[in-house]
Parts: structure tokens; C-alpha cells; sequence
């Protein structure tokens, strides 16, 4: 199992046996030294804690969470043991006067704001302003309102930063004038925002993962920094520039050594992939049987960077098994001693975003924007 150290310039942690990448994609919890010395962090909508262990990783201190899922908040506490956990909608958490002062005086607010209904493979519009459940057991709600429910949250508690995550979607066809909605209401919530569309791929994770990332800075804190104009304002510059060699499947390894194999019923659809250089299984079906079944079925090649791990996705390698545990979390950047609980390791990490993609976004705010703050 890879050593994880504290690199010499006290930020973050890095494996000490890889070079070509600033932090681990194979790592434990328990050889973790987690400086907290950059800052503190509380983070909404916070699954199993992706991001909690990135943030964690760039030397962040992680005071707590909210989340809605009580399977998902156990293995959050159970992992992170956090000093705040708070189980509850974000419709009544934004609205609790009886929060600690620490949460007054966050270096970073962090949220993922479920986002199924801006996916691309979901019903986007069809879906939007509807009540659905996220998944069984939790009230419905309108998704597509959380966004703005943790801009409230942020426009109460006034951290420095506020970082937000989505799907690609978000950018695409008519949810663009969402985006515009996002900025406007960070704007009268007194924050700069700027956004990103990252892939994980490139940096440091071994999975093709694009996804939105929101960065904003309180504006009273702005006055130091160098500016330039979008089409929207005049705002403080962050540079978030990731070139990291891919990761190939390959590299990784199976330190379980135990791998399901696939069932006979779909042996068609991988012998189809295998031959035609596909990943979709799905498309034996379209083609061969003209229509649309298995589409979560996803073969991963060897000479390839796996595909993005999904909640209800299933990655298959060459020989026909299934990704075993340790695979999936070296495939998410998770630690491979993380502890899931009552949830499926796949639908999890699927869920979260992956550990190494936050530490390295974190590193260049504490670079860039923090440590001038605090100097």
C-alpha cells in the first residue's frame, strides 16, 4: 500500500513513489497526515466525504457536513468523524440560528448540489421545476432548486470561498440561463464567480470525469488581487491549469484480487465491445437488436483511462470480470481503507467527487487566493 507524506512545501500530501502526480490515487486513511494548517472547510451535500478527503488532502481542516441520506452520513462520520454533522434538507439547514460561530468564519464553503435533473443521459428539461426523491427514503424535492438553496446558505454564513460542483450538463443547451440565474444570485449574495469545466483525467485521477466547478471570492476580500472582465463583471483572476499525465487502467492495481465475473446474458454485448473497440454495451443492442437495454454497462480497456464511475454504472474489464473494490476506489482517488457501510462502493464514489480533483482545485485557491489573504 503507497506511504502518503506531507510534501515540503507543507501543501498537501503527495505520493512519495509516483512523481508524475502531485497527490495519490492510491492511498489509506491511516497513512494520512492531514496538516489542517490551511484553512477550515464545511461541506454541504457532502455524500460520503469525496471532497471532504480532498480538501483534507491540499491541508485543509474539514469541520463537518450536511447531507440528506442517513446511509450515506453514517459512512461520512464513520470515516471522517467530523466535529458538525448535520442530517437534514438544506431547505431547513440554511435556515438554523443555532449554527457554531466556526461556521461564521469558513475559509471554504463546499457543496455538490444533486444534479440529475442537468444530466445529460437523464430528462433535463422534461424534469425541471419537478418533485422527485434523489433516491428511496428521502423527501421529494425540486433539484433543480438546491443550487440556490446553498447560494442562501452561503449568503448567511459569509465564508471567503464558495465552491460548487455539477455535471457537465449545466453548460449545455437550455440550462446555460441557469448558469446566468447562478451568477446573478452569487453576485447579490456578495461573491465574484467565475466557473470551470475540469476533467478529472487531467489531473491526477485515473478516470474521464468532466464536471463543473463554481469558484467565488466574498467581494470585500477582492481588492488585492489582479482582475479581468467576463460577460458578466469584473472579477478577482484564479488560474486552474491541470496537465497531469492520464492514468491508464493498467497502472492500476488489484489489491483485492477478487473480481466477479460477468454473467452469461451479457457475454454477447462484451464480445461485441471487444471486437468493435466499444465501451457502450448498450450498443449490441441498439445495433444487433434494435433497441436500448444495459446502458450501464461500461467496458473499461487497458490501454485506456476508465470511464466516469456513475451511481448505478458498472465497469467491466478485458477478462470479463466486474471492478472490485479496491480498483473502484484507486479508479475515484478514494482511500482504499474507506469503510462504505450500508452503500455499494460503486454507487458511492459514483456519487462523490473524487478526492484528488478537489485537493488539486483547493491548492490553487490556497495558493493563489487564501494565503494572501492571511498574510
Amino acid at each position: 500500500m503507497t506511504e502518503v507524506k506531507k510534501n515540503k512545501k507543507g501543501v498537501g500530501l503527495q505520493n512519495p513513489n509516483n512523481t508524475q502526480h502531485k497527490f495519490p490515487y492510491e492511498w489509506a486513511l491511516k497513512d494520512a497526515n492531514f496538516t489542517k494548517d490551511k484553512g477550515t472547510v464545511f461541506s454541504c451535500f457532502a455524500c460520503g466525504g469525496g471532497s471532504t478527503m480532498g480538501y483534507k488532502l491540499a491541508g485543509f481542516d474539514v469541520l463537518g457536513c450536511n447531507e440528506i441520506d442517513p446511509k450515506m452520513i453514517e459512512a461520512y462520520k464513520e470515516n471522517h468523524k467530523p466535529k458538525y454533522a448535520y442530517l437534514e434538507p438544506i431547505q431547513t439547514f440554511k435556515l438554523r440560528k443555532d449554527l457554531p460561530k466556526e461556521l461564521y468564519n469558513l475559509d471554504i464553503l463546499d457543496g455538490s448540489p444533486p444534479c440529475s435533473s442537468f444530466s445529460m443521459s437523464g430528462n433535463r428539461e422534461k424534469d425541471w421545476g419537478k418533485e422527485k426523491k434523489f433516491r428511496e427514503g428521502q423527501a421529494e424535492q425540486v433539484l433543480d432548486n438546491l443550487f440556490f438553496d446553498f447560494i442562501d446558505l452561503a449568503k448567511e454564513l459569509q465564508p471567503k470561498v464558495v465552491i460548487a460542483e455539477n455535471v457537465k450538463g449545466l453548460l449545455q443547451g437550455n440550462a446555460k440561463e441557469y448558469v446566468i440565474n447562478i451568477y446573478k444570485e452569487f453576485d447579490q449574495a456578495g461573491y465574484y464567480c467565475q466557473h470551470w469545466l475540469l476533467d478529472a483525467s487531467e489531473m491526477g485521477v485515473p478516470q474521464n470525469r468532466e464536471r463543473v466547478f463554481f469558484v467565488c471570492l466574498r467581494k470585500d476580500l477582492a481588492t488585492d488581487f489582479l482582475y479581468f472582465k467576463d460577460m458578466f463583471t469584473e472579477v478577482p483572476r484564479l488560474e486552474l491549469n491541470f496537465s497531469e499525465k492520464k492514468i491508464k487502467l493498467k497502472q492500476l492495481k488489484n489489491l483485492f484480487g477478487i473480481n466477479k465475473p460477468l454473467q452469461d446474458r451479457l457475454k454477447p454485448n462484451f464480445d461485441y465491445c471487444i471486437e468493435n473497440r466499444c465501451k457502450d454495451f448498450a450498443k449490441y443492442n441498439e445495433v444487433v437488436e434494435n433497441k436500448r437495454a444495459n446502458f450501464n454497462w461500461r467496458l473499461a480497456f487497458n490501454d485506456e483511462t476508465p470511464d466516469t464511475i456513475t451511481g448505478g454504472a458498472k465497469l467491466i474489464k478485458e477478462d470479463a470480470t466486474y471492478m472490485n473494490d479496491s480498483e473502484l476506489c484507486q479508479i475515484g482517488s478514494y482511500p482504499l481503507d474507506y469503510k462504505f457501510g450500508k452503500n455499494k462502493a460503486e454507487y458511492l464514489i459514483g456519487m462523490s467527487v473524487p478526492p484528488v480533483m478537489t485537493a488539486q482545485i483547493a491548492t490553487k485557491i490556497y495558493e493563489q487566493w487564501l494565503s494572501k489573504l492571511l498574510t
